[in-house]
Formats: structure tokens, C-alpha cells, sequence
């Protein structure tokens, strides 16, 4: 006879090869979790746009995903939208990069205008490269500013599309190639301004002797 209030169905604790085996599955899932973890954060990276320097094509406060495969294999061309450690960063700082931790200093994001063997001209409110005329139809404004630049090898030349509202190489130069962390691939947040990110790699077919 079952007393009032006891419960009919006995508890019966698990043997230690049935604990064993939850154990295991347990680490296997965290180790599984964590290797994910790095591979995914190996290929792409998430950026916070701070400033609007790209405006209009990007803006104050969105949320980048960026994708590190591009400069892995050294596929980044002109128009393309980067992300990168500014040169006055020193190079050892490069290592939070590659555990995911922040830092104090910011990261950059512009658009890859020169190569390396490119002559940059920018006057008049026109910019040149190799001696022609560059169509930009995604920039904020024509610059006020004007320059001449040799891009070397090793090296890019980047510039934000808000050009007069702009820290960038017509400011403090060449960018080193090996400051690319990678290439901006979509808007993520907020979820309002999502979209896949506009590159212009034809925007040279613009180019006009």
C-alpha cells in the first residue's frame, strides 16, 4: 500500500558509467562550441561604425560584418570597403585581433581607392588616378582638399566617402597592407538598415582619359 503523499515512482541514481558518459558529452559540446567560436571569428569579424565619415554609404552607429577571407588570399581591389588597424597603431596590438578582445585603440573602415603602382591626384574636386578622371557617384561631397600620392608596393590607399569629414591616407598617408583586417559584407543592426554592402568594384569603368 502506497502512504498518502509518497511518490510511487522511486528514484534511482545514475550509475557512474551513465555520469561518465554525460560528462563526456558535456566537454565534447563545450570543446565543439568553442572551436566554432574560433573558426568563426578566423573568417569574419563584427564592427561597430563609429563617426560619419562613410557617410552616405554608411552610417554613425550600424553594425558590420566583415569578412577576413578577402585579405587571407589578398583578393581586396579598388572600391572595395575595408576594415583596418590605422598605421599610428603599433603593430603589436594586432594581437587582440586575433583572440577577439577590443582595445584601446578604434579600428578604421574606408574604401580601398589605390593599389599599390597607382598615382592618386585629387584637385579641383576631382580625383584621379593614373591620370583619369574617377566617377563616384557614392561619395557625400567632391573634395575641398587637393594632393598627389605614389602608392608603393606593400601599401593601399584608402579614403572615407564623406571625403571632407575624413581621417584618412590624405590625411596620414599610405595604409600597409597588412594592417587589412578584412572586407564589409553586409549591415546587420540595426535590423532597419540591413542590406549587403555595395563595393563599386566597376566603379574604375568610370575612369575618362
Amino acid at each position: 500500500m502506497i502512504e498518502s503523499g509518497s511518490d510511487p515512482t522511486p528514484t534511482t541514481p545514475l550509475p557512474p558509467a551513465s555520469k561518465r558518459g554525460f560528462l563526456r558529452d558535456f566537454l565534447e559540446t563545450v570543446l565543439l562550441a568553442v572551436v566554432l567560436f574560433l573558426a568563426i571569428n578566423a573568417i569574419s569579424a563584427r564592427v561597430r561604425v563609429d563617426g560619419f565619415s562613410m557617410r552616405p554609404t554608411l552610417d554613425d552607429g550600424q553594425y558590420v560584418l566583415v569578412s577576413r577571407l578577402a585579405t587571407t588570399f589578398g583578393t581586396y581591389e579598388r572600391g572595395d570597403i575595408i576594415v583596418f588597424r590605422p598605421p599610428m597603431v603599433p603593430p603589436e596590438s594586432l594581437y587582440r585581433r586575433v583572440i577577439g578582445m577590443p582595445g584601446e585603440e578604434e579600428d578604421y573602415i574606408k574604401r580601398l581607392i589605390g593599389v599599390p603602382g597607382d598615382t592618386i591626384r585629387v584637385e579641383n574636386g576631382s580625383m584621379f588616378i593614373n591620370g583619369m578622371l574617377l566617377d563616384e557617384p557614392y561619395i557625400a561631397a567632391a573634395p575641398v582638399y587637393t594632393g598627389l600620392w605614389e602608392v608603393p608596393l606593400g601599401h593601399v590607399f584608402v579614403l572615407g566617402d564623406n571625403r571632407n569629414n575624413s581621417s584618412d591616407s590624405h590625411q596620414w598617408g599610405l595604409l600597409p597592407v597588412e594592417n587589412i583586417l578584412g572586407r564589409a559584407v553586409l549591415v546587420y543592426w540595426p535590423f532597419s538598415d540591413w542590406m549587403i554592402i555595395e563595393h563599386h568594384p566597376i566603379a574604375l569603368a568610370g575612369l575618362q582619359p
